[in-house]
This record gives structure tokens, sequence and C-alpha cells, in this order.
């Protein structure tokens, strides 16, 4: 099936019970069994529920994968993830990603005796001086948050299939519908769910999607023992928003491109972030690895200072000041003080996070009424 079809039909049957087309909300915590351990497939919701099941399927066919395991939020599929370590392991990843990443990666797991190496991975080879006998993961994000850096992945997957290494990705700003990891070579592709997937700022999850059997059984495990699993009201509402995942995302691409070019001259801004520029740095492998450039663009203001910052960001009538991104209205955030402030000063200055940087997702709203929105807030 191509991917709208999978949006709308993957994972997904007419309830056996009653016809119903949409997948019932299984509000249950537990299950009948006929005797003991036989069972119908189900038998406690922290490992399993139909409603999840019927996601997780999902998932899995959207990034071409054998299984899916969706999370109560991101970071708990990142630790999960996380789990597989042992002390002494090391970690590659790159110098730009998401706060809460840098966050559970130094401040819970590297008091366990796991080391993180924080590279510029723009060339894959960059990460061979690192690789060593300790090295067990190698986690990038592509593109990059909030400084929109692409990874080469099909490059990067090279090194750690020679190397015998677990490669995870991840693909939150992309989302399946404009790059699917796992057929460029990675292990584990991650999501966060709450994103452009559930595309409506209405539900916190993540997921884990990957083909290796042994790797699955081992997460699995993990999973269940440590319980970060999502409920089924949560899961229903992200089947539903994946039914118009490949609509938002056209969507997103379209207004996300016409926002960068406007950016791009405008007298008030010093340095755009965007990967459909062909100036952009890996903008060829944008092109090879990602079939759009997507909807998140990241500026910085000529001559701001946090103050002035803190006004241009106060100052939209459209846009949404707020965490997050991906949901079909259009947000602002301040990665400084809000999704990046757990990072040092000094760590997230050297690759362009600086106070007078904003980080725009834009939404499906009316491009007309976007632009005004940001000529205005930026006068």
């Amino acid at each position: 099936m191509k991917f709208a079809t999978k949006a709308i039909h993957a994972g997904q049957e007419p309830d056996p019970t009653t016809g119903a087309v949409m997948t019932p909300i299984y509000q249950t915590s537990t299950y009948w069994q006929k005797s003991p351990g036989e069972h119908q497939g189900f038998e406690y919701s922290r490992g399993t529920n139909p409603t999840r099941q019927a996601l997780e399927n999902c998932l899995a066919a959207l990034e071409n994968a054998k299984y899916g395991m969706a999370f109560s939020s991101g970071m708990g599929a990142t630790d999960t993830v996380l789990r597989l370590l042992q002390p002494g392991d090391e970690v590659i990843t790159g110098n730009d990603l998401y706060g809460g990443s840098y966050r559970i990666f130094t401040k819970v797991y590297a008091k366990y005796g796991i080391k993180f190496h924080f590279l510029d991975l723009s060339k894959p080879e960059n990460m061979l001086p690192y690789i060593n006998d300790k090295t067990k993961l190698v986690w990038i994000e592509t593109p990059t948050n909030p400084t929109m850096q692409i990874i080469d992945i099909e490059g990067v997957a090279k090194i750690t299939k020679e190397k015998g290494l677990i490669l995870t990705v991840d693909n939150t700003f992309a989302s399946p519908y404009l790059q699917n990891p796992i057929d460029l070579g990675a292990d584990i592709v991650m999501h966060s769910v709450t994103k452009y997937i559930g595309g409506h700022s209405d539900v916190v999850m993540g997921a884990l999607l990957l083909n290796d059997d042994q790797l699955y059984k081992d997460l699995w495990f993990i999973y269940n023992a440590c319980g970060a699993t999502p409920g089924p009201q949560d899961a229903f509402l992200v089947l539903r928003g994946i039914k118009t995942l490949h609509l938002r995302m056209k969507a997103h691409c379209e207004n996300g491109e016409k926002v960068a070019r406007f950016l791009k001259t405008h007298p008030k801004i010093d340095k755009i972030y965007w990967p459909g520029f062909e100036d952009h740095p890996n903008h060829d492998i944008a092109k090879k690895q990602m079939r759009g450039f997507g909807g998140m663009v990241s500026i910085t203001l000529k001559g701001a200072d946090l103050a002035e910052t803190f006004r241009v960001a106060s100052s939209f009538k459209v846009f949404t000041l707020a965490e997050s991104l991906g949901g079909v209205e259009s947000l602002i955030n301040h990665p400084t003080t809000m999704t990046h402030g757990s990072i040092p000063k000094e760590e997230r200055e050297k690759v362009g996070v600086t106070d007078n940087l904003l980080r725009l997702s834009v939404g499906v709203e009316d491009i007309d009424d976007l632009l005004a929105d940001l000529a205005q807030a930026l006068s």
C-alpha cells in the first residue's frame, strides 16, 4: 500500500464484536482467561492493549518496520533504548539535539558510567576517531533540533554496520511521511509522537520502530518491566491523527517553504535555518533522503538582545508562543529558555543556539495570515 492508504488502514480492522469501523478504545486493565495462561493474546494492559496494538502496527507500517512500540512519551522511548547499555559503554551523538535528550544523556545516564560524545556529524567519518570497543550506540537527529542540521543516515549506517553498533534515528522533525531511516540502514527509529504524527497538540506519546527480532525482544522486556506505556485513549487519538498525516505534512511543507523564503530576505533576520535552501549545508543529502523539507524553520534576529527577542516572540497573533511543535497550529519557541534550557550556554552557543534564536513550527493555517503575522511581529 502507498503511504496515504497505510495511514488510514494499516493495523486496523473492523471490530469483530460490533463491526465498528474505528478501532474501539479498550479501556481495560486486564483480560479474561479461559484457564491460567490461556488467553486471546492479552493479559494485562501494561504489556499489551488492543487499541495500542492497532496503533503500533500502523506506526510500524508507516516506517516500513516489522515492530512498533508506543510509549507514554518520547522520553520514555529514549529511556528504553538507553537501558540497553551497561556501565562503561559509550554513545556517539550529535552536537545539536533536543534539550530533553541532552538532559537524560548527561544528567541521568552519565552518572551510571556511560560516556557520551557530542560530535559534528555533518560528515559521517567524523565519528570514526571516537569509535572503540566500548562504543555501543549511535544516536542521531536529522533534521536536528533546532538548527536543522542534516546528517547522512545512509553514510552513518554504513559505519555502524561495519562496527556492529546500534544506530537509532530520532525522526521526529521529518515524520514518516518525509523520511524513513530504516530504509536507509537505521536499526531503530524513535518518534516523539506528540509532534507531527499526533498532529493536534492533544496527546503526549513516543514510539520505537525496528526490524531486528532480538533487539525487539530486549526492548519489549524493558518496556513491559519498566512500564512507560500509554493508555488506550491516547492511542485512539493518535490513530485518528495519523489518518490525516499525509495531508497535514503536505500543507506543513508548503507553508514552511513560503515562510522560509519570506524570512530569508527580511531585513530583521540574520540567519535562517531550513534544509530546503540550496546553500544549506548538506542540502543535497536532505534532497536524497527526504521527500520534502518540512515545516520547521529557525531564525536569528539581527542585532537583537534577549529583551528584543522576547518582545518579538511575544508579539505574534497567529503563531502561539509555546513549547512543542508539529501541530496544525503554528508555534514559536525560544529554545535557550524553553526546549534547550537544560544545555549549558557555552555548549549550545557552539552550534548556534543563541539567545536571539527563535524556532518556528509552521502550521497549516492560511499562508497569507502567517506571513502577515510574521511581518507585524518583526516590525
